[in-house]
């Protein structure tokens, strides 16, 4: 896709114009200068072209702070895959010298330039748009981002310099990846890593990251968007305001998430926020992955890995697995992105109808269902009704007599069974009494006159279209395991 990037020095409106021009709350936006840090891609389109606009921190050669300097290296980087450059200036503050600095910069680069001179509110204000002339890049566009006024004409103007053609066509069936966690534990060490590149800020100072930033890449021949997000803390300490809208950005970039990596500090286990933001991603539909990032810089040992692993079995419904990996050196990172591919394709995979029929077989000789008030549950048929996240449907003869711990019972057995540890799973009981005629049925026919009619289902796919997925041994210790109804977890700090 054509992308555009959006330079300026601090403070000069970029982030709002771009919220502008694409109609919606994407990037951060304060008062406060130095908000963005990092390149963030928001898709706009215009006059029927589609591109990217990337938003980028304030460019201040001046300032002595080295997130300056990295703020700077970012926007150099936007230059090499931009096909136009937006130059955003503040039109009442007036020409500064950073204005000019950077001017210098664009003026050695090839491409279309696009001076917009933003804070022009009212119509009397067109006229200090002509003192950027002196920058050497053309006619300055008068626009006000908080208003409005001039944001068609510069997009008009945006459309023209585009080349023809839209670049690379982004692929259908992407899987999206967010990388989510608490302030300063790795995770945009560990999104650069997985990218190959130095493609978001790097600090030891929390929060250094605050907006979700996504970025499509292609492993293996896979076609994936990796997105990196803020860290998030327990609400009761977020005290200000962009803190608060980073949070609120990181949330929905695990509701768009296909699977969301939760990194953890080794250093601190899993802790109580750890649990409550894994618990997000259950509760947004994300297949969930937890890493132990920093492992080998203290030296955990078999034993406290396994204290953490049955520490996330005792708290989280999904079970999700529990890998380590070191995003510095880049130990086990092909790993965390193999599983987290794995169960995002479980997440979106179905299941033949037969080879659930055959589980469910299996899950009534290792436990009968219950019997209430001396009459016994009959679990008749099993089959995929849905995906992202995987449900199913059990047709039952009774469902009154389902009790609940039966039921976790079932939904234990088919995630170890079929990979499910960590990818939310819907179970539905569904009624169904025998009819006069069946009553003398063998179980195998019964099933096969079910099958007839959930066939008719246009949401369920014939078992000759589906191949048989991947089985796994069943633990005997899951069916000791303690249940946690979603949202029933006690998260409370340790």
């Amino acid at each position: 896709m054509r992308q555009v990037a959006i330079v300026g020095f601090p403070n000069v409106g970029k982030s709002s114009l771009v919220n502008r021009l694409t109609g919606r709350r994407e990037a951060v936006v304060h008062e406060r200068s130095g908000i963005t840090r990092d390149r963030k891609h928001v898709e706009a389109e215009w006059n029927g072209r589609t591109f990217e606009l990337v938003d980028t921190g304030g460019v201040d050669a001046l300032d002595p702070d080295p997130m300056a300097a990295a703020i700077l290296d970012q926007v150099r980087a936007s230059l090499l895959t931009a096909d136009v450059v937006v130059m955003v200036v503040d039109a009442k503050s007036g020409l500064r010298p950073g204005d000019a600095e950077l001017a210098d910069i664009l003026r050695r680069w090839k491409g279309p330039k696009i001076v917009a001179a933003n804070k022009i509110d009212v119509g009397k204000d067109i006229p200090a748009a002509s003192e950027f002339y002196g920058l050497g890049l053309g006619e300055p566009m008068p626009v006000s981002a908080a208003q409005g006024l001039g944001t068609g004409d510069l997009l008009d103007k945006v459309v023209e310099a585009l080349p023809d053609g839209d670049g690379d066509p982004g692929a259908d069936d992407v899987l999206r990846l967010a990388i989510i966690g608490r302030p300063n534990v790795g995770k945009s060490t560990m999104f650069n890593r997985l990218v190959g590149d130095e493609r978001t800020i790097v600090s030891n100072v929390a929060g250094t990251t605050r907006d979700a930033i996504d970025l499509p890449i292609q492993i293996d021949g896979r076609d994936l968007i990796i997105v990196d997000t803020a860290g998030m803390r327990r609400q009761s300490k977020v005290s200000e305001s962009v803190e608060y809208y980073t949070t609120l950005r990181s949330q929905r970039a695990v509701d768009r998430a296909d699977v969301a990596i939760v990194v953890c500090d080794a250093a601190d286990g899993v802790t109580a926020q750890d649990f409550r933001i894994a618990d997000l991603a259950m509760r947004a539909g994300c297949s969930t992955l937890i890493v132990l990032n920093k492992w080998d810089e203290h030296n955990m040992t078999d034993d406290d890995l396994a204290h953490e692993r049955g520490h996330v079995q005792q708290k989280l419904r999904l079970r999700p697995r529990v890998l380590t990996a070191s995003a510095k050196t880049g130990r086990n990172i092909n790993r965390v992105i193999e599983e987290a591919i794995a169960l995002g394709d479980r997440r979106k995979g179905r299941i033949p109808t037969s080879q659930l029929n055959r589980f469910l077989a299996e899950v009534v000789e290792a436990k009968q269902p219950p019997a209430v008030r001396g009459n016994r549950l009959k679990m008749l048929y099993i089959t995929q009704v849905g995906e992202e996240p995987p449900r199913f449907a059990i047709s039952v003869n009774d469902r009154a007599r389902v009790v609940r711990s039966y039921a976790y019972f079932v939904e234990n057995r088919l995630r170890a069974r079929f990979g499910f540890d960590g990818v939310p799973v819907i179970i539905d009981f569904n009624e169904r009494r025998a009819r006069r005629s069946e009553v003398s049925m063998t179980p195998g026919r019964q099933r096969r006159i079910i099958e007839e009619e959930v066939l008719d289902d246009e949401d369920v796919v014939p078992d000759e279209e589906l191949a048989e997925v991947e089985e796994f041994p069943i633990d005997p210790a899951i069916d000791h395991l303690p249940w946690i109804d979603a949202g029933d977890a006690s998260l409370d700090d340790d």
